[in-house]
């Protein structure tokens, strides 16, 4: 671990818990995690060296100068609770090709390495709900002792599912090693999955800051919430009028075709 992480600091954590963030469907992983990190007091804990996961497919070029090449950040930050038990918050930009069992090994490297009580991941739920519903929040625990929590605060969905990528090994590799985690999964419609859904994040981010018993200003996200979902509206009535336009004639204009075929 010492060779593939640079230390930025070594803090002393009060009780940590872990939530960690990669892009996924909707980017409601990333939404959730960025949006803590704007509004809380992180500071910066550490980065996972690039070179080892990520291959750079070309430079960037400003004014026919050639820049170094960049790679995705892997970067963890930690934010010092008042009330109660600290946070390590990691963020990867990207998801690796390959190596991403490595990866996400040392992501658990550091929660152990802290004694992490728990990690959180975040994700999207793809449902036949409509954009213009509120987003319901499911969750997925490592043991049955966390699916009790999340049953009473009503957040258990019945059925299989799959949590992809690393917002969903994460979880599985920190069961192997006994620590308890748990996936957050936002409603979002599964006609819109390319669409960033800050609805979603929303959702999240009101139980996870419950669960951890944190206070946070949700009021930006919350704006930034409705005014994609009005844009949602505005797409849809769109596409639904070329829809119309496209497939349907004005009937009068079948009265005109009957005219002129009688005057034939």
């Amino acid at each position: 671990m010492n060779n593939l992480i640079k230390w930025s600091s070594r803090p002393k954590l009060k009780e940590p818990v872990l939530i960690a963030s990669w892009p996924g469907v909707s980017n409601v992983s990333l939404n959730v995690a960025t949006y803590l990190l704007r509004k809380l007091r992180f500071r910066k804990l550490a980065v996972i060296r690039p070179v080892n996961f990520f291959e750079p497919i070309g430079v960037m070029v400003k004014n026919s100068l050639i820049e170094a090449p960049q790679f995705p950040r892997s970067e963890f930050y930690y934010w010092k609770n008042p009330e109660g038990g600290d946070i390590i918050l990691f963020i990867g930009e990207d998801q690796p090709a390959s190596k991403t069992y490595e990866l996400a090994n040392l992501v658990i490297d550091v929660a152990e390495k802290y004694q992490a009580k728990r990690v959180y991941t975040c994700a999207a739920a793809l449902t036949r709900m409509h954009h213009t519903e509120q987003s319901r929040v499911w969750g997925a625990a490592t043991s049955p002792e966390m699916l009790e929590e999340l049953r009473k605060r009503e957040l258990v969905q019945s059925g299989a599912l799959q949590i992809s990528g690393l917002n969903g090994l994460l979880l599985g590799l920190a069961k192997e090693r006994g620590i308890p985690g748990i996936c957050l999964l936002g409603e979002v419609p599964s006609y819109a999955s390319q669409v960033p859904n800050p609805m979603a994040a929303l959702a999240i981010i009101n139980v996870l800051t419950k669960i951890l018993n944190i206070k946070i200003d949700t009021k930006e996200l919350a704006q930034i919430a409705e005014e994609v979902k009005e844009r949602l509206k505005q797409a849809a009535a769109t596409a639904m009028g070329e829809y119309i336009d496209y497939f349907t004639e004005p009937i009068w204009e079948y009265g005109e075709q009957e005219e002129d075929e009688g005057e034939e």
